[in-house]
C-alpha cells in the first residue's frame, strides 16, 4: 500500500473518533502502524492473535472507548459470544487477503478470501469492501456510525489498493 494511503487510514480512523486500536502483526496493513504509533490520540495494542484483538478492543469498548481491531482473519467465535451476543460496537480493520482484488493472492490465502464474506453474512454482520481510497474517511465514518447504532461489530475488509 502507499504511504498516502495508509496515512489516509490513519486520519479517518482519527476522523472518526477511533482511539484504541488493537492488532495482529501481519503485512497486508502494516503501513498504518508507524501513523499510529506516532500519534498519540491512539492508543495501539499488539496482540497475539484475533481472538485477543476482539476481546481486548471490546473491553475497551465496554469502557466508553471507539475501538477498532485489525486483523487478516476474522475470529468468528469471540465475534459472536463477545461482540455480537453482548452488543459491543467495534471496528474491525480486515486486511482481505485472497479476495478477487487481492494483488498478493496466491494458494496460501484464496481458501481465506473465498469464505471470509459468507463468514460474516452467517454471523449477520455489517461490512464494506474497501479496494481504493476512494470515499475512504466517509466510509469509515459509516463503519462507526454503524457499529455504534447497532451495538455490533461492523466489518471494513481492505483489499485492491490496500495490497500493493
Amino acid at each position: 500500500m502507499e504511504t498516502a494511503l495508509a496515512e489516509k487510514i490513519v486520519i479517518s480512523l482519527k476522523k472518526a473518533g477511533v482511539s484504541f486500536i488493537t492488532y495482529v502483526p501481519e503485512t497486508r496493513l502494516s503501513q498504518i502502524l508507524p501513523f499510529i504509533k506516532e500519534d498519540s490520540f491512539f492508543n495501539l495494542i499488539p496482540v497475539a492473535s484475533e481472538a485477543e484483538a476482539v476481546s481486548i478492543a471490546a473491553g475497551a469498548s465496554m469502557a466508553g472507548k471507539q475501538s477498532a481491531a485489525y486483523m487478516v482473519w476474522v475470529s468468528s467465535y469471540n465475534l459472536l459470544t463477545v461482540g455480537i451476543r453482548y452488543g459491543v460496537p467495534l471496528l474491525l480493520l480486515v486486511g482481505y487477503v485472497g479476495s478477487m482484488e487481492d494483488h498478493r493472492n496466491t494458494f496460501l490465502y484464496v481458501e481465506y478470501g473465498i469464505k471470509m464474506k459468507a463468514q460474516l453474512e452467517s454471523l449477520g454482520m455489517q461490512y464494506v469492501t474497501l479496494t481504493s481510497g476512494d470515499n475512504l474517511e466517509t466510509k469509515i465514518k459509516d463503519a462507526v456510525r454503524m457499529m455504534n447504532a447497532l451495538k455490533q461489530p461492523v466489518a471494513l475488509l481492505f483489499t485492491g489498493d490496500f495490497t500493493i
